[in-house]
Order: structure tokens, then sequence, then C-alpha cells
């Protein structure tokens, strides 16, 4: 037996609209950023690991999303030691790694535990990823 949900999602907005995205890629102009900004809501880039941290933890209500190019940055190391840092100052804001060290895709259930996709990432894959970090938001559009 199967069993669906029907929920009325006709006045809902795209999952990413108006999440304010922190990215942490390699430059301003990685694919990475344009990728995240298509799926919705204003990005801002950070180049250096430390600055993107202390970003997420001066303003912790500001980002909705923090996602994280950690080869870039030393690989899966430099994500777990992000993902220990923003713990650590009992940061929500839900988080996207993206390594080639991963051995697959991982989604936890975990609403603390990040997202993890193995690079290289599909399009697909990413906003499969977007979506599931940001599952707990619903936007509703005015009538």
């Amino acid at each position: 037996m199967q069993f669906t949900h029907d929920f009325d999602t006709d006045q809902a907005l795209p999952v990413g609209w108006g999440v304010r995205v922190l990215v942490l890629a390699e430059s301003e102009a990685a694919p990475l950023v344009s990728r995240v900004a298509a799926l919705g809501g204003p990005v801002e880039v950070e180049t250096e690991l430390y600055a993107a941290l202390a970003a997420m933890i001066d303003d912790p209500g500001g980002y909705g999303l923090f996602v994280m190019d950690c080869d870039a940055f030393g690989g899966g190391e430099a994500g777990a030691l992000a993902r220990r840092t923003l713990a650590a100052v009992q940061s929500r804001v839900p988080m996207i790694l993206l390594c080639a060290e991963h051995e697959r895709h991982d989604f936890p259930q975990e609403r603390n535990a990040p997202v993890t996709l193995r690079t290289p990432v599909s399009t697909v894959s990413l906003k499969v990823g977007f979506e599931h970090a940001l599952r707990d938001r619903l936007a509703w559009r005015a009538a």
C-alpha cells in the first residue's frame, strides 16, 4: 500500500526564495556561486575560510544557508573544521559541504547535520541538496 501527502503548495514560493546564502568558494567567479544564485535568494561570497566563519558567527540570524566548496580549502578536513566551529557557537544555519573526498551524497535526517555532496556536483544534486537543507522553510506568497 502506498500513502501520499497532498499539500496545498500552489501559493508557495521556491524553497530558496529570499534565503540569504553565504558561499565559501575559491573566487567570486567560481561556477558554484552562479549555480547557487540560480536557485533563488541573494548570495554573498567569501574566499577565505576564517572570514566566512566569522561572518556566520557575527550574523547568525542573517544567513539562511552556508555552502562550502571544501576542495578549495583543504578537502574534507576543512569542511569538518567549519562544521565543528559553527556547532561550537550553536549555529543552526543549514550547511552544504561539497567535497571530492565524500564517497556519496548524504542527505541526513538530523536537522543539525550538513548535507554533503560529492564533487563534481550536478545541477540536480545541488538543487536536491539545497531543498533538503532548507526543508523546514516554506514561504507563502501574498494573496
